[in-house]
């Protein structure tokens, strides 16, 4: 898991939001909180939904944890 979204999750509780309430209020389906709450990568257009719904910017809501997904991404 290299994607975090522990921002998301403290904005919510921030703003006295359920993910039932976001995913009603942003236009998002169950499954993409389910891969949000995994850790999973989303589009930039679900992304830029939340931000513009949250009044936020991505880095508010996401970040990347490097080394976490379990792949070497280094050159040789």
């Amino acid at each position: 898991m290299a994607v975090s979204y522990n921002g998301l999750w403290k904005l919510l509780i921030d703003k006295n939001m359920n993910k039932t309430a976001l995913m009603n209020e942003v236009g998002i389906s169950s499954s993409t909180i389910a891969k949000m709450s995994k850790g999973e990568c989303v589009s930039i257009a679900i992304l830029e939904k939340l931000c513009d719904k949250l009044e936020c910017d991505f880095g508010d809501i996401i970040h990347y944890e490097k080394g976490k997904d379990g792949h070497n991404h280094e050159k040789s």
